[in-house]
């Protein structure tokens, strides 16, 4: 089973919270982060570069430097201030009204060295090492990782108990997006949601911050290596996420654009989909942003020459018998990125760039009419259980697959590696 532990979060005041509360540090550029950034903004903690006239590199160790010397600023001006005892935290997020409730939590590394805290992706040791250099110079997790778990119906309860009240923190981020916290104060309770993750609850599945993640746990090996009197419960072992029941989750589609046709014409990419794909114009039943997204599984939209195509997988071309084989992003490349447009490689090749469904099927039109790209197809969102199923397999995801939406709020509570 997997162990978590409530914690004593660092987090701001009620009344500032808008103003220290920010993005995720990779959501955001450093050019977009200093025009966003207010005097309180967490950014100046996790994107400090911006602090520099011009911008400096973020890898830099002066730019290391100005992220401990904000850090102690912020808790010094009484910006983030230190809870009293460990707690556990409700945090709740709205989008297109829809709410998604999670715990706040730390997590073990041990559970992450041993597997039982699933990952579906990749990481690459450069995000890895500069997420690490973060946690290890501000002896803390200052972003949290988000997690997924299977539904557990106690938990769920408790959960909706506590987030039945007026929630410390209530506020609608610039996109639009609401976000709720509020802090669990009985100890009976904490104890009860610690029991339960311990005796019920056997994974925790990444859906968000595997190289923060990964970052954690290193940190963690890198300080019990060096203290002769490690027994397993330093606060250094422990490392804080928002966990999310897997029900509450939905993914949104990551789509792909193309800059050349790989010296095709139209009608030549339109001949030679006809392999593997029932290829059929849908301009007629476009929305209202000129673009038609799939339907289903294995149905892609693509935008070609000012239209957009269905392009509906013929049997036989794909495996729902393997977890990696029937996932649409698997397809699309075996059959259209590799087989005809000669990418071979989604983590290296220059020629295809990735859009978050978030920003809408609109933008993959805008490129291309843009003249930017040439081609862009529309993919049908991953499910939870594709996820987990992947995970549970010990399998990996391609790149670029899963897309999860609203971010968390960075800045809200944080984890000070110190007992």
């Amino acid at each position: 089973m997997i162990r978590v532990k409530p914690f004593a979060a660092i987090r701001p005041p009620k009344g500032i919270v808008t103003e220290v509360a920010a993005p995720p540090y990779d959501v955001l550029n450093s050019a977009e982060a200093k025009a966003m950034a207010g005097e309180k903004s967490l950014l100046h903690i996790t994107k400090p570069e911006i602090d520099f006239d011009p911008i400096a590199d973020e890898h830099s160790k002066p730019v290391y430097d100005k992220a401990v010397e904000n850090f102690k600023a912020w808790k010094e001006r009484g910006w983030l201030v230190r809870e009293d005892r460990e707690k556990y935290y409700v945090y709740a997020q709205t989008m297109a009204g829809r709410t998604q409730y999670g715990l706040v939590l730390c997590a073990h590394t041990d559970d992450y060295a041993e597997g039982r805290i699933k990952k579906h992706e990749l990481t690459r040791k450069d995000k890895e090492d500069d997420r690490m250099i973060h946690v290890r110079i501000q002896n803390a997790n200052i972003e949290p990782v988000f997690f997924a778990y299977k539904d557990n119906a106690e938990l769920a309860e408790i959960i909706a108990r506590e987030s039945a009240g007026e929630p410390e923190y209530d506020f609608v981020d610039e996109n639009g997006f609401g976000h709720h916290f509020w802090v669990i104060e009985d100890d009976a309770v904490n104890a009860r949601i610690t029991e339960i993750f311990t005796t019920q609850v056997d994974a925790f599945y990444v859906a968000d911050g595997h190289h923060r993640t990964a970052a954690a746990a290193r940190v963690g090996a890198e300080k019990r290596a060096a203290n002769p009197h490690h027994t397993g419960e330093e606060e250094y072992n422990w490392f804080m996420a928002v966990c999310f029941p897997e029900s509450q989750l939905k993914i949104i589609d990551y789509n792909r654009v193309v800059k050349d046709l790989n010296g095709l014409s139209p009608e030549g990419l339109l001949k030679a989909l006809e392999e593997d794909f029932e290829v059929r114009e849908i301009s007629d039943q476009a929305r209202n942003d000129g673009s038609v997204a799939p339907t289903r599984l294995h149905q892609f939209s693509m935008y070609l020459g000012g239209k957009w195509y269905h392009l509906d997988t013929k049997p036989g071309r794909y495996d729902d018998s393997d977890p990696i084989g029937v996932l649409d992003v698997t397809v699309l490349s075996n059959l259209v990125l590799d087989k005809i447009l000669g990418i071979k490689d989604l983590r290296t090749d220059k020629r295809i760039d990735f859009v978050g469904g978030i920003r809408g099927l609109g933008e993959l039109s805008r490129r291309v009419d843009s003249g930017e790209m040439a081609v862009a197809f529309a993919l049908y969102p991953v499910s939870m259980q594709q996820l987990i199923d992947i995970a549970d397999t010990g399998n990996i995801m391609p790149p670029k697959t899963t897309w999860f939406e609203p971010k968390l709020r960075s800045g809200l509570a944080i984890h000070s590696l110190d007992a």
